[in-house]
Order: C-alpha cells, then sequence, then structure tokens
C-alpha cells in the first residue's frame, strides 16, 4: 500500500508505531547532520525527520535530492517532536524516517504552494492543478461538496427526486446567448447547451414526478463579472400541485437549514418585499438589508425652490450615512467623482452635513435655508453626525446610482459583515418589461411564468402594469434563487407566447413540445433556481465565485489551462459541415 495513514491523521497516541505515508514535499530543511522534511496531502501536513544517526545513510543522502513538490513515500516511525508546533493537528509529532522512494520528481513550481502565495491570479489559473494543492482553493472545493451533500440530503428528506436532463437541447430566442453545438448526422443543423432545463423540468410534471431537483450545469454565452461564469451551477427545483407559498416555505427552510448546518446561524421568518418597494427602499431588486441608509424621496420638500437642477428632475432621492459628517471636502470631493465615473454615470452629488450641535451645512446652502435642511434630514432619516447624499434625475437611472452609492459606503463604512446573514424575499415582478432596442414586451424572467390571475386582463390594455408570479430569494445584496408559479395551460400560455411578440407558427415552432404536453392534463406547477455557485461563495464568505470552482475561465471566458477556446481541425469543420470565411 502507498500509505497507512494520512498527513493529517497521526497524533500523540500513535507514537511508537510503524506508518507509511506519501505525499508532496511542502519544504525542507538541511542542518547537514538532520534534515527535516514537511510532507502535505490533501488532509494535512507532517513533519518527517531524517538523522544521520538513526537513520540510514542512504536514506538521508537520497533525502537531500529532494525539492520541493516531489512525491513521495516514507516508512518510519513516529516519535514524539521536541519543538512541537501548536498550529497544525500533527505538531506534536514526527516521523522518524527508515525509508524513503521518490514516486516523482517535479519541477520548480511557478508559485509558492502557500496560503499567501506568491503568484497573480493569471499564472495562478494557468496552473490550477497547482493552485488546488494551496488550503484555500483545495478547502473552497471542499466546502463545495459540504454544501451540495447539505442540499442533497435536505431535499431528499423533503420526497425530491434527482433526474437528470439532456445537455444537447433547442436554441430558444428569449433569455441569454445560447452556446450552439453543431450536429454531424443533421447537416446544417445546432443543438444548444441549457441555459436551465426549464421545460424538461415542466414536462416533468406533466410526468407525475411532483417534486424534482437537479444540481446541473447551465450554460449562457455572456458577459462576465466576478460571479459570473459562460458555465455554472444550478440547484434546480420544480414541484406540482403547489402555490408561491408552498415553495416559499420549502425553499426558506432549505436556506434556512444550510445556515444553521454550516455557519451555526439561526434565522427566523424571512421578511418579504415586493418588487416595487424594492426599487423605491434600496434602488434594486435585490437589496442588501445588512444594514440601513434606505432611500429617502425629496421631491415634495426639494422642488419649491429656484435649484433647477432638482426642479428639473423625475427624482430627488437621498441617503443618510452612519457617522460621515465628519467626512473632509476632500473625502466627499472623491465621492463626487467617485458617482460620476462611467459605471455609475451621476451627474454630481448634492450633500448636507447634519452637524454635532443640531445645524445643517450644505453644498446648495444658497438656495435652501435650515428649515428646508432639516425635512430633507427628516425625509432619509439622517441624525446628528450624519452625511446626506443627494442623486436627482430620470427615476430608473438616479435610483441604480445611488442604489451603487450605497453599497460602495457600506464596504467603506465596514457595514458588510460576511458572517452576517440577512435573507429576504422579493415578491410581485412585472411580468414583461420593455425593450427600448427592440421597441417590444420581453419576459422579466422566462416566458413560462404565470401572472397574477387578478392581472390578466391588463396584457391588452396596460401590459407593464402585470405583475407576475414570481419571487426571488436575496442573500446579503445578492440573488441566490428566483422562480415562478407556471404556466400549466395551452390557452394561457399562447396569450403569453402572442404578448411577447410570437406568431402561432414562431411558438408551435420553438415550444409545441411544450403547448402539445399541457393538452394532456398539466398539473400546476412551480419551482426555483438556485445559483449554486453564487450560494456557496457567500456561504464561504467571499463575492466571487472562481475560488469554489475547480476549473473557471477567466474574464475573457477562456480556460487559460487548457487554451481553450480553440480551433479545431479543418477535417472536423469539414464533417460538421462549416465553412470558416478567414
Amino acid at each position: 500500500m502507498y500509505r497507512s495513514h494520512s498527513c493529517g491523521q497521526l497524533r500523540a497516541v500513535d507514537i511508537n508505531q510503524e506508518v507509511i505515508l506519501a505525499g508532496w514535499v511542502q519544504k525542507t530543511r538541511d542542518k547537514g547532520f538532520m534534515i527535516w522534511v514537511d510532507l502535505r496531502d490533501r488532509y494535512g501536513i507532517t513533519q518527517l525527520i531524517f538523522d544521520e544517526e538513526r537513520t540510514p545513510t542512504a536514506v538521508v543522502e537520497k533525502a537531500k535530492t529532494l525539492g520541493r513538490e516531489f512525491v513521495i513515500q516514507i516508512k518510519g516511525t513516529v516519535i514524539e517532536r521536541e519543538s512541537k508546533n501548536k498550529n497544525i493537528p500533527t505538531g506534536d509529532i514526527e516521523i522518524l524516517v527508515s525509508e524513503l522512494d521518490i514516486l516523482n520528481e517535479a519541477l520548480v513550481p511557478p508559485f509558492t504552494i502557500e496560503d499567501e502565495t506568491d503568484g497573480g491570479e493569471d499564472i495562478r489559473m494557468k496552473y490550477r492543478y497547482l493552485d488546488i494543492r494551496r488550503n484555500p482553493v483545495k478547502n473552497s472545493l471542499m466546502f463545495r461538496h459540504q454544501v451540495a451533500m447539505k442540499v442533497r440530503n435536505y431535499l431528499s428528506n423533503q420526497d425530491f427526486i434527482e433526474v437528470e436532463t439532456p445537455y444537447l437541447i433547442k436554441s430558444t430566442p428569449e433569455g441569454a446567448r445560447d452556446f450552439v453545438v453543431p450536429s454531424r448526422m443533421n447537416e446544417g443543423q445546432f443543438y444548444a447547451l441549457p441555459q436551465s432545463p426549464q421545460t424538461f423540468k415542466q414536462l416533468l410534471m406533466v410526468g407525475g414526478m411532483d417534486k424534482y431537483f437537479q444540481i446541473v450545469k447551465c450554460f449562457r454565452d455572456e458577459d462576465l463579472r466576478a460571479d459570473r461564469q459562460p458555465e455554472f451551477t444550478q440547484i434546480d427545483c420544480e414541484m406540482a400541485f403547489v402555490e408561491q407559498e408552498d415553495i416559499l416555505t420549502i425553499f426558506e427552510g432549505l436556506t434556512r437549514h444550510l445556515l444553521k448546518e454550516i455557519k451555526e446561524v439561526e434565522i427566523g421568518d424571512f421578511p418579504r418585499m415586493t418588487y416595487d418597494q424594492a426599487m423605491k427602499t434600496y434602488g434594486n431588486d435585490k437589496p442588501d438589508i445588512r444594514f440601513g441608509m434606505k432611500f429617502g424621496e425629496l421631491n415634495n420638500v426639494a422642488q419649491h425652490k429656484d435649484f433647477k437642477v432638482f426642479n428639473d428632475a423625475e427624482l430627488v432621492v437621498g441617503i443618510a450615512v452612519p457617522g460621515a459628517a465628519s467626512y473632509t471636502r476632500k473625502e466627499i470631493d472623491k465621492l463626487i467623482d467617485w458617482v460620476k465615473r462611467p459605471q455609475v454615470g451621476a451627474l454630481g452629488m448634492v450633500y448636507v452635513k447634519c452637524n454635532e450641535d443640531g445645524t445643517f451645512k450644505s453644498s446648495v446652502d444658497k438656495f435652501y435655508d435650515q428649515e428646508d435642511l432639516a425635512k430633507w434630514a427628516e425625509t432619509t432619516g439622517a441624525k446628528t453626525g450624519d452625511l446626506i447624499c443627494i442623486l436627482s434625475g430620470a427615476t430608473n437611472k438616479v435610483r441604480a446610482q445611488l442604489s451603487a452609492l450605497r453599497m460602495e459606503l457600506a464596504e467603506r463604512l465596514g457595514l458588510r459583515n460576511p458572517e452576517e446573514f440577512a435573507p429576504l424575499w422579493v415578491v410581485d415582478f412585472p411580468l414583461l418589461e420593455w425593450d427600448e432596442e427592440t421597441e417590444r414586451y420581453h419576459a422579466m424572467h422566462h416566458p413560462f411564468t404565470s401572472p397574477k390571475p387578478e392581472d390578466i386582463p391588463l396584457l391588452d390594455t396596460r401590459p407593464g402594469d402585470v405583475r407576475a408570479n414570481a419571487y426571488d430569494l436575496v442573500l446579503n445584496g445578492n440573488e441566490i434563487g428566483g422562480g415562478s408559479i407556471r404556466i400549466h395551460d395551452k390557452k394561457t400560455q399562447a396569450l403569453m407566447f402572442d404578448h411577447l411578440g410570437f406568431t402561432a407558427e414562431e411558438a408551435k415552432a420553438q415550444f409545441g413540445f411544450l403547448m402539445d404536453a399541457f393538452q394532456y392534463g398539466a398539473p400546476p406547477h412551480g419551482g426555483i433556481a438556485f445559483g449554486f455557485d453564487r450560494l456557496v461563495a457567500i456561504l464561504g464568505g467571499q463575492e466571487t465565485i472562481r475560488d469554489f470552482i475547480a476549473f473557471p475561465k477567466n474574464n475573457s471566458g477562456r480556460d487559460v489551462m487548457i487554451d481553450a477556446p480553440a480551433n479545431i481541425d479543418a477535417e472536423q469543420l469539414k464533417e460538421l459541415h462549416i465553412t470558416l470565411d478567414l
């Protein structure tokens, strides 16, 4: 056998036992008459000792040739360590080596395989298999496994069945761009990789599976961010004979279970907020409610003077930043520059300092008196010592701008504690959203989302006011899950396709299989999908998902380790009936 124990297993109770270990050389220390080697595997580190007086000479000489990351096997005796290391579980013992076998030599790695490495992100992604040896990445992948097992156990105990659905499916025009796969046997035709198993899980409900889940890989050909990859993993779920409340109860339970089991955090009932409330109060539909700084709309108390900037604005809105009245003019100017960046796009910012003596000092004192500014403080909830930051402009734009500022200030003030968890449900989303580019309505979620029954008559006259039977689960300012009650009858689904601009022929060509299935007794059903990568990262105290994925892509969607995507052979292209114009 290669090993009798792992490198993280031995303790003082094992002293005098003969053992066999195998692993990678973390580091060596050669004192001439004595050599120490730290041997590492997935489970930990054990110190080896090669002593000229107690170790065979040939073994000592071989130990002197060891380099970092050599793969070795040793046999030896567990002895008490003279200089104990309380920082590692094996720190009370060491192995007096009697036999050494070099299983594989190694080049010097391009960065140190340590928690605090000297390797930049690009080089570590190129040599990802080495990066995985480091504890931060290794532990993240093990943490991901732990979360996945908790999810599977919870859902299985709730009578969900895990069913695999196809990866080679049909391309659809809704949503993000598909990755397409040419078919060799069907000339000129293409599969698409699934953005989600949406229609298949609905068909499973038609098939009577009742409760389905799948931890599934999905694909979207879209621009990347820290929390987005071209291939990602979902916890995909669907239930039959349910209403919205049933789904919220089950998956609130799942989230509460994960927080308790993994983070030892107890959470009560999750607050709920409508989409309109979220936009009005926080400027986005995934608010971080771990801290305040709620929006205060100031139109009624700011548009009565000769300040043209406010008077011409559709919305004047502000937030109270706790304790920030102490900011210097230079610090405030930097904030103003921050909101003027192209990524935010504000034209400027008005501010008010709430002084300790109860007076106010603003950047618009020329136009507003102390009584006006006191009303602004009341509206935004500002207290003595706070700074009021105010933006104005078109409603949707200014809300997004102030939301970005709110999150930036919370980050600077240390209000986004990764060990604090604040979940909530956002409900009553618009069913449709207007796209200026195409000049038509698109489904805000997907075309299978059910409208609120009482809003269906509005589809013909005020489609933008129709609410969806949809819900998002938000955790710490991140959408971790989203779903809806689905349309389950052909008539309503046809109506939805019509309002999305599909002709009857287009709807049949794209989704005829689903419409046909609805004619054979489709039950009322609904579901939800969690972004598994994002959920794991948040539970792990991180904002980015990359270190929780074994082999991630970079910001250009490339795998720099295997150099993909890449050109393919001309003969393969010919078999696939593809001609490239180069």
